[in-house]
């Protein structure tokens, strides 16, 4: 199962996180394909955050993981992170087998 955690600060999205695999065994081709659709969506959206938008961010992939977290531009990033989200939830109610998405909440302020 993929699990998604959406970060939020001061009401805005901040990033994600996203580990794990979405296929039950090699021969899942549901499964294979929703990490598919899951992992083009997030590289669409780091990379048009960071390289599009300009926006500064602290970025981390590794095999079945990868986290965004955005230090500064949030205003102009909100639209690109809630279409991400709305993409990831409704992929999860399509496979909720596959998917799970959470929300984190950070007390911690940028300047």
């Amino acid at each position: 199962m993929t699990k998604v955690e959406f970060l939020e600060r001061d009401g805005k999205l901040i990033g994600f996180r996203m580990f794990g695999h979405s296929t039950a065994c090699e021969a899942d081709e549901a499964g294979r394909l929703v990490c598919a659709a899951i992992s083009s969506a997030a590289y669409l959206t780091a990379n048009t955050l960071t390289e599009i938008v300009g926006a500064p961010a602290e970025i981390a992939v590794d095999d079945a993981k990868m986290e965004l977290e955005l230090s500064g531009k949030l205003e102009e990033c909100q639209t690109i992170l809630r279409g991400f989200k709305l993409h990831i939830e409704q992929l999860r109610a399509q496979y909720p087998q596959q998917i799970q998405v959470f929300s984190e909440v950070s007390s911690q302020c940028y300047k």
